[in-house]
């Protein structure tokens, strides 16, 4: 199954821009399932408002994913309140999932912590996370026990954290044998995040690099997911 994971660029609580730019990354990405940021559709603002499954403004990443066949999970806050990834394909929008793990206090404060959830796609279950997650090994762990074939996250990391999503990646594939998929934000993205890392990747079930994006907002890395033989 071929993945990709997308940085897009983003305008601060501008989730109608952000969705265009986000339509674009799906048909650049040519891929059945493109992985987005936390809270991409606004940037990670915590006062953002939730963005519900039908905002006629996720419009255009619809329409992207009707023309591509493609399911895009794409971080936004959403009802709960939750920071949350929605799940679009090309006839509908759903909430797939909410961060279990919430970031200290200005998280906390804001949002409820979801559970643990997977999704299927053609066969292939991909078990879902949001940032802080990745850094929880039993989020992992709990995660797995449900059944998955790849672990797919969004994140925001400072740049000076760059490598610390590829460290998380290769931990979880190394504790569970299943593919990782990791898609970091590039450039602003408010919340004190003047300059975030960039280099979004995707990790075999081994734990080796197969794809990375640079540290440009717009760039997208895309890699093809097998599974092994019985």
């Amino acid at each position: 199954m071929s993945i990709a994971v997308a940085q897009p660029r983003c305008v601060a609580h501008d989730v109608a821009a952000n969705a265009k730019a986000h339509a674009e990354a799906v048909r650049a990405a040519d891929a059945r399932v493109v992985v987005f940021p936390e809270m991409s559709l606004t940037g990670y603002e915590l006062d953002a408002a939730p963005v519900a499954p039908d905002d006629d403004r996720l419009a255009p990443i619809v329409a992207a994913c009707a023309e591509t066949g493609t399911l895009a999970l794409v971080g936004a806050p959403v009802p709960g309140p939750h920071i949350g990834i929605l799940a679009v394909d090309g006839g509908a929008v759903r909430m797939a999932y909410g961060k279990v793990h919430l970031h200290g206090s200005s998280e906390a404060v804001r949002f409820l912590p979801g559970e643990p959830a997977v999704i299927d796609v053609d066969g292939w279950r991909l078990g879902l996370a949001v940032c802080r997650d990745t850094g929880v090994p039993e989020h992992a762990a709990q995660t797995a026990a449900m059944g998955i074939d790849g672990y797919v996250a969004g994140v925001v990391h400072a740049d000076h954290e760059t490598g610390l999503h590829g460290e998380r990646a290769r931990r979880v594939a190394a504790d569970h044998g299943v593919w990782v998929a990791t898609a970091a934000f590039a450039g602003p993205t408010g919340g004190g995040f003047a300059r975030t890392s960039g280099h979004s990747g995707i990790w075999s079930a081994d734990g080796g690099l197969v794809a990375e994006a640079g540290d440009a907002p717009d760039d997208v890395a895309r890699a093809v997911f097998t599974k092994r033989c019985p």
